[in-house]
């Protein structure tokens, strides 16, 4: 028998050049093959008439070829072959492109099962480039439940089909993981036939139970690790904080904190106190105050002789998280530092050298703060912003420059609690749900092209007032193939026809480092009337004299985005707005569009965009915090989820130390998971 780890080239057919297109879909090894699951099924089984074929709709008939194919060479390199069928119900022509093999296997007078799609209307129909197989041949393409898999160039769902099953019919499947006793509950499959039936289901209940299995395995085997990630954390050990008088911290403030707030920071310091190293999510909507509970955590630390970190993901953020608590820090003699990597060596050096030697007591920085020249006296805090976009890597790695030190994570993205428990499953969390006094709601509209003109006299309406915009767009320049604006071209529009006598300023992602930290910079202090910008402005830009977010085809982001976009104004004492453009007139992007103006309550627009969109809008490709499923959805999978959760946090308090086969199984898959994720999951 072969082994799940040995390499697909032990397959027949599977040389060199496939193992290459095998590798771009991540597949090396057997186990990878058994595991590069279907993305659907198409239903093969049930046989129509051709009077029953539907247009559009893939269908399996069984017909006799009324007439010799005929080929027609209409230019170089095509060739077109026409044949008719017929049962007795009707007649259908069918249409092949460049295919040798239909004018050699289709003969006059012989019956065939057909696979395809109908095409046409009441002048014809006909079918084009059908699958088909001989009446007595074993059911290989038709007549059966075809997996279809997601594909790379030049592999087609055939050759993987073939080596899927090569694969099962020469190593057995991964190892179970899941105990009986949980299968039974929940009406799981056993791994064993579950592999089997997911690659070759009979029928589509089949095919259903099987993918049931595995999406439930995917959850449980992350939902486990994440459980274990906990427990292994409560058995280390850390020197309890015993001063956690924060008087002089808060009597320094200009503002007394909400009562979320001070919740929040009572929960951390229970933490610090604990002995064991906390590991802490604090979750709060745009405005409701992190900075300030992150602030309190850093004065703990450092009249206990710690050292804290705060790691932010753009240099802009980073510079004025620095500005904030270098002028709160200051008149308690508390030195907090700037690290980034536009500094020069000279300044990188001396923030280094203090950090070292223990005169710097809070760092703040971007990725600067975990290169390997970066070395901390006693470092005890470390503390992520915007959490969802540092991997679980960059989080150790900055925490390995202290032993065991705390950890603290601030996100501004509400996420509903279904998904934070996937996501941040391994931290305790404390929620944010109150804005500070002060803070009016931003009064948001949802307007079509038709408004132009009024938006426009609003801009200028605004910046007659001594305030300033944004102006949002979903591209940084312009694409044929896209009906949207475009950052670049739409600043020139703006200032060369629409507002020639104001300052329009640009800022998106393709700029460099330099040049963007100048152009927010330049818009803080006020030397532009107007910036045009993409999604780079999202992350944490405090420009209190912004009253007005324009936001251009609003339709191409998702509402969580929309969102934290919206918390860019409302900022000051004035008050506030935000303008949702859109060309779509579909009625469900609109009703997703009117949500975010009714409600400025992140949570709730949160559970909104999850029912609407699924949980990719929280977490784009840029910043994924979850792992690779193969198979789970969390659009519709959210009901397994739960099952899983529940599952796996029952299994780990009853048995998770037990040594039984399923046992090892299942930590050496977390394992895997975990090593294969790293960089990526949170």
């Amino acid at each position: 028998m072969a082994k799940l780890s040995d390499p697909v080239t032990i397959l027949r057919g599977v040389g060199p050049a496939k193992a290459k297109q095998f590798e771009a879909l991540n597949i090396f090894t057997l186990g990878d093959l058994l595991c590069h699951f279907p993305r659907g099924y198409e239903d093969r089984t049930k046989l129509l008439q051709v009077a029953q074929l539907e247009v559009d709709r893939p269908a399996c008939f069984r017909a006799m070829v009324m007439n010799t194919p005929r080929t027609n060479h209409i230019r170089k390199g095509l060739d077109l072959t026409k044949v008719q069928v017929a049962d007795h119900t009707g007649r259908l022509s069918l249409t092949f492109f460049n295919s040798k093999y239909a004018v050699e296997h289709l003969e006059y007078g012989k019956e065939y099962i057909f696979y395809g799609c109908l095409t046409g209307d009441y002048a014809g129909y006909g079918m084009t480039n059908p699958i088909f197989e001989d009446i007595d041949s074993a059911a290989v393409t038709t007549r059966r439940v075809m997996p279809i898999y997601p594909l790379t160039a030049g592999l087609t769902n055939a050759a993987v089909l073939k080596a899927v099953r090569q694969a099962l019919s020469i190593c057995d499947p991964p190892r179970e993981v899941l105990p009986e006793a949980i299968r039974q509950r929940y009406g799981i499959l056993g791994a064993e036939e579950a592999y089997r039936i997911i690659h070759e289901p009979r029928t589509m209940e089949e095919a259903a139970q099987a993918r049931k299995r595995m999406i439930f395995e995917e959850f449980f085997v992350f939902s486990a690790g994440l459980s274990l990630m906990r427990a292994a954390r409560a058995e280390k050990k850390t020197a309890p904080y015993e001063n956690t008088d924060l008087s002089p911290f808060y009597h320094s403030l200009p503002f007394t904190l909400t009562g979320a707030q001070q919740r929040a920071i009572g929960e951390i310091l229970a933490d610090l106190q604990k002995g064991a190293p906390m590991n802490r999510l604090v979750q709060g909507d745009v405005g409701s105050g992190k900075t300030m509970v992150a602030a309190g955590a850093a004065y703990c630390a450092a009249i206990n002789g710690k050292q804290s970190a705060l790691m932010a993901p753009t240099e802009i953020l980073a510079e004025q998280h620095f500005a904030s608590l270098s002028q709160l820090f200051a008149p308690m003699g508390i030195t907090v530092a700037l690290l980034t990597g536009s500094m020069t060596p000279k300044e990188k050096k001396q923030v280094r050298e203090g950090l070292e030697n223990g005169s710097v007591q809070i760092a703040v920085g971007t990725h600067a703060l975990i290169s390997e020249s970066t070395v901390f006296q006693n470092l005890g805090l470390v503390i992520t912003d915007e959490q969802h976009r540092f991997g679980v890597g960059q989080r150790s790695r900055l925490s390995a420059k202290g032993t065991d030190p705390h950890l603290l994570v601030m996100s501004a993205t509400p996420i509903p609690r279904t998904l934070a428990l996937l996501m941040y499953g391994d931290l305790e969390v404390s929620i944010l749900d109150e804005l500070p006094p002060g803070r009016e709601a931003v009064d948001t509209f949802l307007l079509g092209e038709s408004y132009r003109p009024r938006i426009n006299a609003f801009i200028r309406k605004q910046v007659s007032e001594g305030h300033q915009c944004f102006v949002v767009c979903p591209a940084v320049e312009e694409n044929d193939g896209l009906d949207i604006k475009s950052a670049t071209v739409w600043a020139e529009t703006l200032q060369q026809t629409v507002f020639p006598d104001l300052r329009i300023a640009l800022l998106h992602g393709q700029m460099k480092g330099a040049e963007k930290e100048a152009a927010m910079a330049a818009f803080a202090r006020q030397e532009a009337d107007v910036l045009v910008a993409t999604t780079v402005i999202e992350v944490g830009v405090d420009v209190p004299n912004a009253t007005l977010m324009v936001i251009e085809d609003a339709d191409r982001f998702g509402l969580s985005q929309l969102h934290q976009l919206r918390g860019r104004v409302g900022r000051g004492k004035a008050k506030s707005y935000c303008i949702l453009t859109t060309h779509n007139r579909n009625p469900d992007t609109i009703q997703r569009l009117k949500a975010l103006c009714k409600t400025t309550d992140g949570f709730k627009i949160a559970e909104e965009d999850l029912k609407l969109r699924g949980p990719g809008d929280f977490f784009g490709s840029r910043q994924s915090g979850l792992p690779a499923f193969h198979m789970a959805d969390l659009s519709f999978d959210l009901e397994i989820l739960k099952q899983a959760q529940e599952a796996s946090a029952r299994w780990i308090e009853d048995a998770g130390t037990q040594d039984t086969p399923e046992a090892a199984a299942l930590r050496s898959r977390v394992a895997e998971l975990f090593s294969r994720a790293e960089g990526t999951m949170n």
